[in-house]
């Protein structure tokens, strides 16, 4: 029965020959020598494991926090900004938010990467597995990948810049080449764009080779005046001061304005007509309605004094012209005459006398 049960103990096969006592003995003492021989590599290891996994848990808890503590920071100064009359402007809320959530994702998702990456090959290392391997494995399959994705990496790459370098976002008008119009959401692969129509545009941030912000900074309104040559421009100039002055005072152009309504000169002089150019620098996406208001205005003010701007009404005519008498003549024709060429050509042969006959 005691050779039974040491012959189970130790895993042999109760059917085959019983194990004496003696070797029981001798096999329990040499699997204790292996355990007591390895028990303290395993715990070398185990420790070493556990330490890897902490610490690497750890300083990706707190690069995170950083990263966000961070992202909170460019946000409290945007919005240190965003009660003067430019931060309104150039601040905006949902903007502001799809970039920090954006930069803070990808900043988060590469640090994690990063760490629990570096962890899970000491770990490896701890078990001593050979990485040479496994790195050229996964160095080809990267490259393959690589390769075959390029425009997905080339898009997000975009993006990525994009967004950090905050070249355009959530509310700018922009010209992107391929596409133009407001752009309403902003993605690390996809931008969308609302055209001038309605039409939702989607353009891979790769495609996007020159972005022109018509959002950012400020815009200019250039309207151009063209009146007879023969106006006094100092006239001219004095209705344009008045309509610049009466402009700036009213709502809600004033504030719609960021400079004074120049006039800039003459921009062309031509024998019937001369054409001076006016000016000012406007509130980014506004210069149409304030082009639209000075041409307003200054088409009122010069009738009021009488000033006739090139392409209106036409001059009267003080004299009528004189009827030509041989306007109702018919040409003469070239048949009238007997001897013409013409004639000759068209009278009848007269037939030789023998075939009279």
């Amino acid at each position: 029965m005691s050779a039974f049960w040491s012959s189970a103990l130790l895993g042999a096969d109760p059917s085959s020959e019983p194990v004496s006592l003696d070797e029981a003995a001798e096999q329990a003492a040499g699997a204790a020598g292996w355990v007591e021989e390895n028990w303290s590599t395993w715990l070398n290891t185990g420790l070493r494991i556990a330490l890897i996994l902490v610490i690497a848990l750890v300083l990706r808890m707190l690069v995170r926090r950083a990263l966000t503590r961070l992202i909170a920071r460019m946000n409290r100064s945007a919005q240190s900004v965003e009660g003067t009359a430019l931060g309104g402007l150039l601040v905006n809320a949902e903007r502001r938010r799809q970039r920090s959530e954006a930069i803070g994702s990808v900043l988060r998702s590469i640090a994690s990467f990063l760490i629990l990456g570096t962890a899970g090959l000491m770990i490896l290392g701890a078990f001593k597995i050979d990485l040479a391997p496994l790195l050229a494995s996964a160095g080809v399959a990267g490259v393959a990948i690589g390769f075959g994705a390029r425009n997905l990496v080339t898009d997000f790459l975009s993006g990525v810049f994009m967004i950090m370098e905050d070249q355009y976002g959530v509310g700018d008008s922009i010209d992107a080449g391929v596409a133009s119009g407001e752009v309403i959401e902003v993605g690390l692969r996809v931008t969308k764009l609302r055209g001038d129509n309605g039409e939702i545009w989607y353009v891979r941030n790769g495609e996007i080779k020159r972005i022109g912000n018509l959002s950012q900074g400020w815009a200019t309104s250039a309207v151009d005046v063209t009146v007879r040559s023969s106006e006094d421009l100092d006239q001219v100039s004095a209705v344009i001061s008045e309509v610049a002055e009466g402009i700036a005072k009213a709502d809600p152009w004033n504030e719609q304005l960021w400079g004074p309504v120049e006039v800039l000169g003459l921009t062309e002089v031509l024998l019937d007509s001369m054409t001076l150019r006016v000016a000012a620098k406007t509130m980014p996406g506004k210069s149409l309605g304030v082009e639209r208001e000075l041409r307003w205005r200054l088409k009122r003010a010069f009738d009021a004094a009488g000033i006739r701007i090139v392409g209106g009404l036409p001059q009267q005519q003080t004299e009528e012209a004189t009827a030509d008498p041989t306007a109702a003549m018919a040409a003469p024709s070239a048949y009238a005459s007997t001897t013409s060429p013409q004639s000759v050509a068209a009278s009848p042969i007269t037939p030789p006398a023998n075939l009279a006959k």
